[in-house]
């Protein structure tokens, strides 16, 4: 019989892949068609990159593991401020984009803050889960509607760059025209499916091994995994001099985790969970969230010591959700 952990490590092995994949082929094709930059780097570089949580997450509640998908979602929002963000300052301080205040905190701090509220009577039910798509969705479109300012453009094209640099990191393609464009984002989309599933069926083994609830496998390992791909390419950004569009990512990132990921697991299957049995998790999405929006807070340079402050942060959290199980 095949190790859980080899099912884990590989699944999350091809997620990564899989997503770079997709992301540079769906990239390059999108270019290829002369579809302008912005917004490339607006639509498919956000959604690919949650392609992952996506995955994982509809795999997961198919599956009737729902806490695995909540904890993902929550678990993915505190990796990606505490580790992805903290690790790229860490490599080089980024300048936050005054624009950013006013055109994302808002909906920053209410994915966070919509978290418990969703969960108020133990589930996100169906009718709310269509609603977080909608949302997604319309921001998206606004998103695009708002992207007349240089810095946003700017952005965006910074955004398709380091994507296709981690695509060709990862072994993709070169671009080659729309032909292998398609083929590179149809491999990649199918790793990507492949990779959930194994994925999941090994955290879910894992967690049955080791004596750990889906909620503590999903808040840990399964978040971990399927932040890989934004790991890498917020590293690859980083040492490229572009550490300062790893903000927006990440900001970007957790809007999208918690409208387009959990809405999307909760309308296919189950997502329920006691909130009392939820207060350490939501203590810390909601902690970490208050950290991102301090850094956000105005136009500045994050500086080393609060990326440092934010890995710390992440770490402290990990330890003591594990030990207390």
């Amino acid at each position: 019989m095949t190790s859980p952990w080899i099912h884990l490590v590989g699944g999350a092995v091809l997620l990564y892949f899989g997503a770079e994949w997709f992301v540079g082929g769906a990239s390059a094709l999108a270019l290829a068609l002369r579809v302008p930059q912005i917004l490339v780097g607006l639509t498919v570089v956000a959604y690919g990159t949650s392609a992952p949580e996506v995955i994982v997450g509809v795999q997961a509640a198919i599956d009737g593991h729902g806490e695995v998908a909540l904890g993902n979602v929550i678990g993915s929002n505190i990796v990606n401020i505490g580790l992805i963000l903290g690790l790229a300052v860490l490599i080089r301080p980024a300048r936050v984009d005054g624009a950013l205040r006013q055109r994302e905190l808002p909906m920053f701090v209410a994915s966070a803050l919509l978290v418990p509220l969703l969960l108020l009577d133990g589930a996100v039910r169906r009718w709310e889960a269509a609603g977080l798509l909608f949302v997604a969705a319309a921001y998206t479109g606004w998103m695009i509607r708002a992207a007349r300012s240089a810095s946003v453009v700017a952005e965006a094209r910074a955004d398709a760059a380091v994507a296709e640099r981690a695509a060709d990191e990862a072994g993709a393609p070169k671009r080659g025209g729309a032909l292998r464009s398609v083929a590179t984002a149809g491999v990649g989309l199918l790793v990507l499916l492949l990779g959930g599933d194994i994925f999941v069926d090994g955290a879910v083994s894992v967690a049955r091994a080791l004596g750990m609830s889906d909620r503590l496998v999903g808040l840990t390992i399964v978040a971990v995994g399927t932040s890989l791909p934004e790991l890498v390419t917020g590293v690859i950004a980083a040492r490229r001099g572009h550490a300062d569009i790893v903000i927006g990512n990440v900001v970007g990132s957790n809007i999208f985790n918690t409208f387009l990921c959990l809405g999307a697991a909760a309308l296919v299957g189950p997502v329920q969970a006691p909130l009392r049995s939820l207060g350490l998790d939501l203590a810390g999405l909601l902690v970490m969230t208050g950290l991102g929006a301090m850094f956000i807070r105005s136009e500045r340079t994050v500086s080393r010591l609060e990326g440092a402050l934010a890995v710390g942060l992440y770490v402290a959290f990990t330890v003591v959700t594990v030990v207390r199980g």
